[in-house]
């Protein structure tokens, strides 16, 4: 589930050694779950905020709490703390947070999404672009929309050929390749 350093821990023991209640633990937590806005947080939680559904990790000097419905969105998080001369900085990465998480097994087309939500739109997000999956045909190939930045954008096929392609064929083995429908004259940056 979560994972949380030492340097984490002791981070957090610190903090809440402070507090005055010596009740008080904290919550991780994700806000919009499951779509593009979604934001993880840490709080404090004290003793009255615990819910009945809440799960509960045990740390020497401390719980951290997750409410049900942010559970699934933090399958593999990590939260860390370093210090250095300005000081320190706690960072959580929580890479299932904006897309749930799917099964090794789940249909081809939960799992193109999942890779194409989690790990190639925000890498295209860094350009101002997107892509979407439209279909997956039952010949195995997956055929893409872009948008954004990408639509027009005179690097799209190497982007397509050499980084999405390869991507999603070494992560999901039935997948023979895949195509673009973009209308590529339009858009904010159109061929000419």
């Amino acid at each position: 589930m979560i994972d949380i350093t030492p340097s984490a821990q002791e981070h957090f023991r610190k903090l809440l050694s402070q507090q005055d209640d010596p009740n008080v633990n904290i919550r991780v937590f994700v806000v919009n779950p499951g779509t593009p806005h979604a934001e993880c947080g840490v709080s404090y939680c004290p003793k009255d905020a615990v819910e009945e559904t809440d799960v509960e990790f045990s740390y020497e000097g401390f719980s951290a709490f997750i409410d049900k419905e942010s559970e699934p969105y933090l399958e593999d998080a990590l939260i860390d703390y370093q210090t250095d001369k300005m000081g320190g900085q706690l960072t959580l990465k929580a890479p299932n947070a904006k897309v749930r998480k799917v099964a090794d097994d789940a249909p081809v087309e939960d799992r193109l999404i999942y890779i194409i939500e989690s790990e190639i739109n925000p890498q295209l997000a860094n350009h101002g672009g997107k892509v979407n999956l439209v279909e997956f045909t039952k010949e195995g190939y997956a055929i893409l929309q872009f948008g954004g930045g990408c639509q027009g954008c005179g690097m799209v096929d190497v982007t397509l050929k050499e980084g999405i392609e390869k991507s999603l064929i070494e992560k999901i083995p039935e997948l023979k390749g895949v195509r673009d429908i973009t209308e590529h004259s339009e858009g904010e940056n159109p061929y000419y």
